[in-house]
């Protein structure tokens, strides 16, 4: 039987980010933005309903820091699994939102 997981992909983004909460900040805000505007508020627990993808919310998102500037956008801490399809999604919606220089598909190492 073949792991759920192994088709899955990750966003590898670089940005003038200090670290792996500044390069989450950059990453939320304008989906966050985009929320209010259309809801009129905003509540931590609507991280959840905030789509990025299909099938994939902004909570469902982790990111780190892998090198000074680079960072990975995965769904590992969360049940989604970022196939190939979705990792294209939300690479035009941060391409679309310009919060990073450089965005780039690639399969997500196991670890």
């Amino acid at each position: 039987m073949q792991n759920s997981r192994s088709n899955e992909f990750c966003i590898i983004v670089e940005g003038y980010y200090d670290s792996a909460e500044d390069a989450k900040h950059a990453l939320v805000d304008p989906f966050v933005e985009e929320y209010v505007e259309e809801n009129g508020q905003f509540r931590i627990h609507n991280y959840d309903e905030i789509s990025v993808a299909s099938g994939v919310s902004l909570g469902d998102l982790s990111i780190k820091m892998i090198d000074e500037g680079v960072f990975e956008i995965s769904t590992k801490d969360s049940p989604q699994v970022l196939i190939r399809r979705r990792a294209e999604q939300l690479a035009e919606a941060l391409r679309r939102h310009a919060m990073f220089d450089e965005v780039d598909i690639e399969p997500l190492e196991k670890e």
